[in-house]
């Protein structure tokens, strides 16, 4: 007998070898019906594996993350077996859950449209009509490659090779076989067919490789009810409308030109006005923090990144060398060796330390043309960089320290939801990792303590530190629920000593410093492109490009326009009066709304004659009249505040 330990901690005895349905069964039949698959000691199974040994058993449904995975899993093995159904010829890729949805890639031989989509959805409706049972078996490696052989899968006998087990899973409906791991759901009519929609067709190189296939990706979503599905197709369709790609354009901010290079980005204006904007307000709160703002090359000697191990690690996102004087330079992909380059200029002091040095560094990495993605994934971009030099008697100090400056700053710019993850080493693997034990002990006891000083819920993502380091990631939730990485806090046992830093301790003696990695926006590029979808171009008062434009009723009130555009450009406040002939007051509204331009300033012959401005909000909100002064005295209190509008 096995005894399984059940979620509210009660215990009960099994022959061993039960099925985790029969568990589910003997739990209740409700519960049975519902089920979808199980947590094993924290691992997802599927229901039809057994259970040998004392465990702890959490059976899940379709309402839990691990069960809406399960479903999405399912689904796109059922769309697989639709488009295996209408296109004989097709080869198999790989189908995962993601978030939300999934999708599956095929070898296709001709492209599909919109109306495959649609004849791929009736067969998918139709395969879960038909309730087809889904069996799970185990065959060899050479059965299994025997397998897709047969089926002239040549996809799937790569992935067998790349397999690290002799036993490979498999999964059944009907006629339809797919090489998985699972879970997946006992029967295609679990999926209701109302609430799945297959979304688009994208290419993807089979791999992400170049140099491999093009192959045909489709995406889908599926949900357990229908207006669950509506509700996601409608945030869909707002993620859509708030695309920055689409924005930028629009608010004539920031552009891309294949004929100056793909991946680099054209900061017109208006954008660069709001860059500028963004820079001076981390400068100040960086200089406010104790750091001090450096500047350094754009290139470097390859001797500096193969000491930095970047050329060992990195090689393929740097751009090839270029010869000058008989020596190779690299344009910088990071910034961190030329800190260390200040650094080792001359012999420091304990009592120098901690130093905080902060860049806004421009760096280049080699993206493949198919994962570019308007600024959110660029060639050329710039890091709001830092490090932090330390003793490590200091280092607890630091990192708190660091955390509360990066949620701070974060602050300022309108986000207010986090989530934290904290990426440790995985224990089982330590070679796998520089730095002594004890150092790595250390550091994530440091991590820790700042987490929890603030009281701060964290997750805790074990084998996910970087192999010179533990981190913590703060991600951030924009106005549709959705996170975003920004800021990463890294420790780093690995350029300290590939450059022998050193600074003279309290007894005289050499001493290795501890160091620290900082970004709090990751890139300007990418935490700009994320502030255009937040406020879906609507920006704050004191973000916005133009804050205030002033419209004359007629020709006769422009001298009156532009005397008051005068008077808020001598304090502060960026504005422009549009005194163009031939345009009407209702056009010039609608103009400035179009714009997102927070406030527009109606004057005519009433408004002259009284010494006034009728205050208009780009939401259509009419303020009504009022006095200049008092208009000043408002938007400078939004500005201070940095409220919306």
């Amino acid at each position: 007998m096995i005894q399984l330990v059940l979620p509210d901690g009660n215990k009960k005895e099994f022959k061993a070898g039960v099925s985790l349905y029969e568990v589910a069964q003997a739990i209740g039949p409700g519960l049975a019906k519902a089920a979808v698959g199980a947590l094993v000691d924290g691992e997802l199974h599927d229901l039809r594996e057994r259970v040998y040994k004392n465990c702890a058993i959490n059976i899940i449904t379709t309402s839990s993350p691990q069960g809406r995975e399960i479903l999405c899993h399912t689904t796109a093995h059922i769309m697989a077996q639709a488009v295996k159904n209408l296109f004989h010829a097709v080869k198999l890729g790989i189908g995962p859950a993601i978030t939300d949805g999934f999708y599956y890639d095929f070898d296709l031989p001709r492209r599909l449209s919109s109306s495959d989509l649609e004849k791929i959805s009736e067969e998918m409706r139709r395969i879960i009509a038909d309730d087809l049972s889904i069996e799970r078996w185990e065959k060899s490696r050479e059965e299994a490659k025997e397998i897709m052989q047969e089926r002239g899968e040549e996809l799937k006998l790569e992935l067998i090779d790349e397999l690290d087990t002799e036993t490979v899973t498999f999964y059944q409906q009907g006629d339809f076989i797919d090489l998985c791991r699972g879970p997946h759901l006992p029967s295609t009519s679990y999926v209701n067919p109302n609430a799945f929609k297959l979304i688009s067709v994208a290419g993807a190189y089979w791999k992400g490789d170049e140099s491999r296939p093009m192959l045909q990706r489709i995406y889908g979503t599926v949900w357990n009810k229908k207006t669950e599905l509506d509700t996601h197709l409608e945030r869909l369709a707002e993620i859509e409308r708030r695309d920055h790609r689409k924005l930028i354009k629009e608010l004539d901010l920031v552009s891309f030109n294949d004929e100056g290079g793909a991946g680099l980005a054209y900061w017109h204006p208006k954008g660069g006005r709001m860059r500028v904007l963004i820079e001076d307000y981390w400068r100040k709160l960086h200089y406010e923090g104790g750091y001090e703002i450096i500047f350094t090359p754009h290139i470097g000697r390859a001797q500096l990144w193969e000491t930095s191990g970047h050329l060992d690690f990195y090689r393929d996102g740097m751009y090839s060398p270029m010869e000058i004087e008989g020596q190779d330079y690299y344009i910088k992909p990071m910034n961190c060796p030329f800190h260390v380059m200040i650094y080792n200029s001359r012999t420091r002091s304990y009592r120098e330390l901690p130093l905080r040095w902060a860049e806004l560094g421009t760096v280049y990495r080699y993206e493949r043309s198919g994962t570019l993605h308007g600024m959110l994934r660029v060639r050329g971009f710039t890091q709001d960089d830092a490090h932090i030099i330390c003793t490590p008697e200091q280092i607890d100090e630091e990192i708190l320290r660091v955390l509360e400056f990066s949620l701070n700053l974060l602050r300022g710019f309108g986000f207010t939801k986090f989530k934290i993850e904290l990426s440790v080493r995985n224990p089982k693997t330590p070679e796998k990792y520089a730095g002594e034990d004890l150092m790595w002990e250390e550091a994530e006891a440091s991590l820790v303590k700042a987490l929890e000083a603030k009281n701060f819920s964290y997750h805790r993502m074990e084998g996910e530190a970087v192999f010179y380091g533990p981190k913590i990631d703060i991600k951030i939730e924009d106005a549709l629920g959705r996170t975003w990485q920004c800021t990463t806090i890294q420790f780093d046992f690995n350029i300290p000593g590939r450059f022998d830093m050193m600074y003279i301790g309290e007894d005289g003696k050499e001493h290795r410093p501890y160091m620290v990695h900082r970004a709090l926006l990751g890139s300007i590029e990418r935490f700009y492109a994320l502030l255009v979808e937040h406020y879906n171009g609507a920006f704050p008062v004191w973000l916005s490009p133009l804050q205030v434009v002033v419209l004359p009723v007629s020709q006769d009130n422009s001298g009156y326009a532009q005397s008051i555009a005068q008077q808020l450009r001598a304090v502060g406040i960026r504005v422009e009066a549009r005194t163009e002939r031939g345009r009407t007051i209702n056009y010039l509204i609608r103009q400035a709304q179009l714009e997102k331009i927070p406030y527009m300033l109606v004057v005519g012959k009433r408004e002259e004659e009284q010494g006034t401005v009728a205050v208009r909000l780009r939401t259509e909100e009419d303020l009504g009249p009022c006095r200049l002064d008092q208009f000043i005295e408002l938007i400078t209190e939004k500005i201070t505040r940095k409220e919306l509008i």
